[in-house]
């Protein structure tokens, strides 16, 4: 037993040093220092809209009426915030339904949505392209940060920066989920993941 307590010793000591050169997770976009935080949230389901974990659901084609299947986060006041989530859509047979939000004093002031050509486009700022038709297809996961500072919001999809806009100023909250626009209909299943939230 002597003999092999050095042994172990040795062993822990080595993975310990690997460990500690282990590059650090940095998955996030733009220059920190960034501070990670776990804002509450709440889960907003209405019409035909279901939540299951973090899957999301519409499940009709309905044109009218509100269509909402979210996870709705604490609103903040201060400093530059960034958002970063993975999504997968598992199904759809919808269009022009909203996937992720940054909701200002008394609107969406950004909503990141999916066409049925899967095209990625803002519903706000003339409906401009983020990403172009196919992005999203079935089963391709597809990250999302969106970074807001003031008025101030920059998109990026899969690490590319793909629109900066001026918005709303003042308090904002950051939602994510199945949402049918005023224009969009269902059906849809998207699947979120890796979702994360920084501030500095």
């Amino acid at each position: 037993m002597a003999r092999k307590i050095p042994i172990l010793a040795a062993v822990l000591a080595s993975a310990g040093s690997l460990a500690l050169s282990a590059p650090a997770a940095n998955a996030q976009v733009e220059t920190g220092p960034w501070t990670s935080y776990s804002p509450g949230f709440s889960v907003q389901q209405q019409g035909c809209g279901t939540v299951s974990g973090l899957t999301f659901s519409l499940s009709c084609t309905s044109t009218s009426g509100v269509q909402r299947a979210e996870r709705r986060y604490d609103t903040y006041c201060d400093g530059v915030r960034q958002f970063q989530g993975t999504f997968r859509i598992n199904s759809m047979s919808g269009d022009r339904l909203s996937l992720k939000q940054t909701f200002g004093p008394s609107d969406a002031d950004f909503m990141l949505a999916v066409d049925s050509s899967r095209r990625l486009y803002s519903v706000r700022n003339g409906g401009a392209t983020i990403s172009p038709a196919g992005t999203a297809p079935n089963g391709r996961s597809v990250t999302v940060n969106t970074v807001h500072s003031g008025s101030t919001h920059r998109i990026y999809i899969n690490g590319s920066q793909r629109l900066v806009y001026a918005g709303l100023s003042g308090c904002h909250y950051d939602k994510f989920g199945a949402y049918r626009t005023d224009s969009g209909r269902g059906a849809i299943s998207v699947t979120w993941s890796n979702v994360r939230f920084w501030r500095r």
